[in-house]
């Protein structure tokens, strides 16, 4: 008797749509997504005065996509599974109110938020899956994990300086990983990181005060992003240091942060949860 074998059960491939799709970080968003075995690109999304509206997303390659960019969040996020957003709080959080809304889950990489607009991300969080973290690269991710444990031995007598670069295009200062980074070191030395932060010295500042977290930022050229953390005691300093050589490491971290939303409905999550490290 000769059997009749049936076909293999294939996994559909997560639908991925992409905001601020025609700039540097959008671009490379939906090259990865491509170049991936289990996502699909679903959405493109831009603001209605860039000149790329109505194009073809993935006409900077060469090749048609089928996808065009648009401004309509209804229209861009309708076919989607998840939506990776990498452009300003006020676009980010517009976004997220249609997310919410169409059950799309999101990854944000967006940095710049109040305290305020932290909470109307938590807010959304009730209604679909969220990953909201100031960076995604793995790398970066591993880092913070040992900031947390250094800053756990090296508490008293050792003064905390945070000092990041980044390319003289960005708008916000400190950057967001490197308040995660204060965050993080306070966090784990039972503090808040609101009760210790300088991030200004200028003139006769006086002697450092004890217990404080001081802020160093750099702009220029073309930096990708870069983040020293001292921990300065007595006749010794330890370093722990990133350096990002190109935006790669964000787009990987942000395809694992979305297929970790896959099996998600709701709730907030960050790249610990992502990696496993909390």
């Amino acid at each position: 008797m000769t059997g009749t074998s049936s076909p293999a059960a294939t996994t559909p491939r997560l639908r991925v749509a992409v905001a601020g799709a025609s700039g540097r970080m959008g671009r490379m968003l939906i090259e990865a997504v491509r170049a991936s075995d289990d996502c699909v690109l679903a959405g493109a999304l831009d603001v209605a005065a860039s000149p790329a509206v109505g194009s073809d997303a993935t006409a900077f390659l060469g090749i048609a996509s089928g996808v065009p960019i648009t401004a309509d969040l209804r229209a861009g996020l309708q076919h989607a599974d998840v939506l990776i957003d990498f452009t300003r709080p006020e676009g980010t959080l517009a976004h997220l109110a249609v997310c919410a809304e169409l059950g799309v889950k999101a990854v944000i990489g967006t940095t710049g938020f109040s305290a305020v607009q932290k909470a109307e991300i938590a807010a959304y969080a009730e209604k679909t899956a969220v990953v909201f973290a100031p960076n995604m690269s793995v790398g970066v991710n591993v880092t913070l994990k040992l900031l947390q444990m250094a800053a756990k031995a090296l508490g008293e007598g050792y003064d905390v300086e945070i000092v990041e670069a980044h390319h003289k295009h960005k708008v916000d200062a400190p950057s967001g990983t490197a308040l995660k980074m204060g965050e993080v070191i306070a966090e784990a030395q039972g503090t808040r990181l609101s009760d210790r932060a300088v991030y200004e010295r200028y003139g006769d500042t006086g002697a450092r005060q004890q217990g404080t977290i001081g802020f160093a930022t750099i702009r220029g050229g073309d930096v990708v992003g870069e983040h020293t953390v001292m921990f300065i005691g007595a006749g010794e300093r330890v370093e722990v240091t990133h350096k990002s050589n190109s935006r790669v490491g964000y787009t990987e971290g942000s395809l694992r942060a979305a297929r970790f939303l896959a099996t998600r409905r709701t709730g907030m999550f960050d790249m610990f949860d992502v990696l496993g490290l909390n």
